[in-house]
C-alpha cells in the first residue's frame, strides 16, 4: 500500500504503530514539542489531524515518520538546541544513521578548519599591518621655541623637560644657547670661544645627567686628526666652558646614570661601555666594519641594551642595537636611507628621523622594537634635522629646517675672492643646486616637491632636459668631454639608475639599473664609459660603466668613491672612507694602479673635486664641516692656494669649474630653522 501524506486519512494500520499527541511524536523522535511542529508547517512532516477534534488533537505513524526522515534527509543534530540524550531516543535505520552522521561531520570540520585558519590568518595580518598601532604623537601639543633669523640646530632637552640647548648663529658665529622652557629669554652660553661646534652626523648638544651642564662635541680648528674632538661642557645657568669627555665624539648616560658608553672618532667609532663615568682603558664592546660609522648611541630605559646607527655616510644607515657585554649587533630598521636621532619615549617605542627610499626628507619616524614596522609620523615636506626627548618621554624637540640653494658665479683671480664679489644667477626654477659648466652652457639640477630634474641654462634661457615622477638625482650630473652628453644617477621606485641624456635633451636612455650606485659619475675622458662608485656588501668601490651597454667592470676595490680623471685620462682621483669627520683623496691609473699624490685630508661634505685646464692642479672645499672655501692644490709641487675668502653665512655645498678655468659656479645653501616643541599627553 503506498505512503500517506499529511491531510489524508491513512490505511488501516496497526494501532501500536500510532502516535495519538504532539507529545507522543516530540518523544519518539527525540525532539521537543515546538521542533516537531515546526517540522509539521515547514518540512512537510506526515502528521494527521481529528477533523471533528480540536485543532490540537493530532496523531502520526511511526513507519510514517521514519520514510520522511529518509527522504528528507532530515539531520535531527542540527536543527534542535537541544542534543541531550534520551532513554527514548527513537534509533533510525542503520543506514539513516550513518549517513546523517557523516553529513553532519563533513560539514562541521571544514568549517572548524576555515574558521582556525581565518582566525590565524587575522592573527598574522594584525600583528603585520599593525592594525592597532596608534601615532605616539597623535595627541601631542606642537610648540615653537625659536622664531630667529638664520639656523637653529642640534636642539637637546634636559631629562626633566625643563631646558632646551641648540645651536644658533643668531650672534653671527655659531655658539650654544639655553632656553627654560616657557621663559621667552635665551642665553649664549660660548660667545664665540668654543671651537668648531657643527657637525650633522652626530648628536653634538646634551646635558649632563642632573641638567647642571650643557655638554657640546667640538673639533679644533685647524685639526685634521680624530684626536681632536672631544665633548667640553658649560653650566646651564652660564659660565665657564670646559673639557667634559676628551678624546670622545659622542656618548649617553644610564636613565639611573651609573653608566656610560660612548664612542671615539676612530676608524669604525669604537663603541665603549663605562662603569665609573670616565673614558674606559679596555677594549671597546663594537667596532663597525671598514669604511662604516657608529653614530648616535643611547641607552635602553632598563639598559638591557645600547642602540645606535650604523653605515655607511651619508644615506647608508640604519638602527642597530647591541647588548652592553658586546656582542653581535642586531639590526633594528632597514631604511638603508639618512637615518639619525633616535630616542625611544618607553621600552617599546623608538623614534627618530629617515629619508624616504627616494632620498627625500628626513622626516619623522616610528616603530615597535619588537615588530619592527616603520611608521612615517609626519606629512607634507616639513625637514627635521635633529630629535631629543625628556626622560620619561613626555616631551620632544625637535629642530624644524627649510633650506635654500642657490647657484652664484664668480672669477677666479689672484687673490682670494670675498663674498661681495659673488653674482647670484637667475634662475627660471627659482632654487638650483649640483652645478656643472661647459663651454656654453650650465647644467643644474632642481626640485619641486618629491621631484628632481635636469636642467640647462644657455644664453638665458633656462631648458628641461629630463625629469622622472618621484626622481632623486645625487652626486651631481656630469658632462661629457665634448660637451655632447650629460649623464646623471638617479634614485627612483627603490633603485638606483644611470642615465645619458643628450645635451638638448633628447635620446635620454638608461645605461645601467644593476648596481647599486653612490656619489656622483664622471665620464672617462675617452668619452666611452662612465666612472661611479656603487656599493658591495655596504662599501663603495668604483666601476667602470660602458656606455655601449656592456655590463659594468670593477675598477677599484678598495673603497673609493666620488671619482674625478685627469684630462689626459692617466689618472682618476677619488675619496677614501671618513675616518671621525675627515676623509683621504686618493688616485690611481687607468690600470688601476696605485698613483702618487700629495697628501690631501679633507672635511667631510667636500667630497667634489675638479681639475684646471692641464690636469696639473686640483680644485676642493677645504675648511669646517659648516664653512668651506675653495682651494687649488697644484700636484706637481704640493703648493696651495685660497681662492675664496667667504663669510661663514655663505656655506657652499657643491661647485664647478669652467672648461677655461677663469670662473667657477657656487651652489650656496642658506637654512632657515626653528627648534619645537611636542608635549605628549600622559597616558
Amino acid at each position: 500500500m503506498g505512503e500517506s501524506f499529511p491531510g489524508t486519512p491513512p490505511s488501516v494500520r496497526p494501532l501500536e504503530d500510532r502516535l495519538d499527541s504532539w507529545k507522543e511524536i516530540a518523544a519518539y523522535l527525540n525532539r521537543d514539542v515546538t521542533t516537531v511542529q515546526r517540522w509539521e508547517k515547514r518540512e512537510g512532516m506526515p502528521v494527521y489531524r481529528h477533523l471533528h477534534d480540536r485543532m490540537g488533537s493530532v496523531y502520526a505513524f511511526r513507519t510514517d515518520l521514519d520514510t520522511w526522515a529518509r527522504s528528507r534527509n532530515l539531520r535531527a543534530g542540527q536543527e534542535n538546541g537541544n542534543d541531550a540524550a534520551s532513554p527514548n531516543t527513537v534509533t533510525l535505520p542503520p543506514h539513516s544513521a550513518m549517513w546523517t552522521s557523516l553529513t553532519k561531520w563533513t560539514i562541521i570540520l571544514p568549517l572548524a578548519a576555515m574558521a582556525a585558519a581565518l582566525t590565524i590568518g587575522a592573527s598574522v595580518w594584525f600583528q603585520r599591518t599593525e592594525y592597532f598601532w596608534r601615532n605616539p604623537i597623535a595627541d601631542a601639543r606642537f610648540q615653537t621655541v625659536t622664531d630667529f633669523d638664520g639656523v637653529e640646530e642640534a636642539a637637546a632637552v634636559s631629562r626633566d623637560g625643563q631646558f632646551v640647548a641648540f645651536l644658533s648663529d643668531r650672534d653671527g658665529q655659531m655658539d650654544v644657547w639655553v632656553t627654560q622652557v616657557g621663559s621667552g629669554q635665551f642665553h649664549n652660553l660660548t660667545r664665540g670661544s668654543a671651537p668648531e661646534l657643527v657637525n650633522p652626523s652626530v648628536r653634538t648638544v646634551g646635558f649632563s645627567p642632573d641638567g647642571s651642564f650643557v655638554t657640546f662635541w667640538v673639533r679644533k680648528k685647524g685639526g685634521p686628526s680624530g684626536g681632536d674632538i672631544s665633548i667640553w661642557a658649560v653650566p646651564t645657568l652660564g659660565g665657564q666652558p670646559k673639557p667634559y669627555l676628551e678624546g670622545v665624539a659622542e656618548f649617553d648616560w644610564s636613565r639611573d646614570a651609573s653608566r656610560l658608553t660612548y664612542h671615539t672618532p676612530g676608524p669604525g667609532d669604537p663603541l665603549f661601555v663605562s662603569d665609573d663615568g670616565r673614558r674606559s682603558e679596555g677594549r671597546p664592546i663594537f667596532t663597525a666594519p671598514a669604511g662604516l660609522h657608529s653614530h648616535f648611541p643611547l641607552w635602553a630605559p632598563n639598559a638591557a641594551f645600547i642602540y645606535f646607527v650604523q653605515g655607511s655616510l651619508p644615506d647608508k644607515l640604519d638602527i642597530w642595537r647591541i647588548t652592553p657585554a658586546g656582542g653581535t649587533p642586531e639590526r633594528i630598521t632597514s631604511h638603508s636611507g639618512r637615518v639619525s636621532y633616535p630616542v625611544l619615549l618607553d621600552q617599546r617605542t623608538l623614534i627618530y628621523l629617515a629619508s624616504d627610499p627616494d632620498g627625500s626628507g628626513p622626516w619623522l619616524y616610528s616603530l615597535d622594537v619588537k615588530r619592527r614596522i616603520p611608521h612615517r609620523l609626519t606629512s607634507g615636506l616639513d625637514r627635521y634635522t635633529s630629535l631629543a626627548a625628556s626622560a620619561d618621554g613626555r616631551r620632544l624637540v625637535l629642530t624644524l629646517a627649510s633650506p635654500k640653494r642657490t647657484l652664484w658665479r664668480l672669477r677666479i683671480a689672484d687673490a682670494p675672492a670675498e663674498a661681495s664679489a659673488a653674482t647670484r644667477i637667475s634662475l627660471t626654477t627659482g632654487t638650483g643646486f649640483s652645478p656643472r659648466l661647459a663651454p656654453n652652457y650650465l647644467v643644474y639640477v632642481s626640485s619641486t616637491g618629491t621631484t628632481e630634474s635636469i636642467w640647462k641654462l644657455a644664453n638665458g634661457t633656462d631648458t628641461e632636459l629630463w625629469s622622472g615622477q618621484g626622481a632623486r638625482i645625487f652626486g651631481g650630473p656630469a658632462i661629457s668631454p665634448d660637451g655632447r652628453y650629460i649623464a646623471f644617477s638617479v634614485r627612483q621606485h627603490g633603485q638606483t639608475l644611470l642615465y645619458v641624456v643628450q645635451a638638448d635633451g633628447t635620446n635620454a636612455r638608461m645605461v645601467t639599473d644593476s648596481l647599486d650606485l653612490q656619489g656622483a659619475p664622471a665620464w672617462a675622458p675617452d668619452g666611452q664609459s662612465i666612472t661611479s662608485a656603487a656599493g658591495d656588501h655596504g662599501v663603495p668601490h668604483l666601476f667602470r660603466v660602458p656606455v655601449d651597454g656592456r655590463s659594468p667592470a670593477l675598477f677599484v676595490r678598495e673603497y673609493s668613491v666620488d671619482p674625478a680623471w685627469a684630462p689626459d685620462g692617466r689618472f682618476v682621483v677619488y675619496s677614501g672612507p671618513d675616518i671621525g669627520t675627515t676623509f683621504s683623496v686618493k688616485a690611481v691609473t687607468a690600470e688601476a694602479a696605485v698613483h702618487p699624490l700629495p697628501a690631501l685630508t679633507l672635511t667631510r661634505g667636500a667630497r667634489h673635486l675638479t681639475f684646471l685646464p692641464g690636469g696639473r692642479a686640483l680644485v676642493l672645499l677645504r675648511g669646517e664641516i659648516q664653512h668651506k672655501n675653495l682651494w687649488l692644490i697644484d700636484l706637481e709641487t704640493s703648493a696651495e692656494r685660497q681662492l675664496t675668502n667667504l663669510t661663514p653665512d655663505f656655506d657652499i655645498r657643491d661647485f664647478d669649474i669652467s672648461p677655461d678655468g677663469r670662473e667657477v659656479v657656487l651652489e650656496r645653501v642658506q637654512e632657515h630653522s626653528d627648534v619645537v616643541l611636542l608635549d605628549l599627553p600622559r597616558p
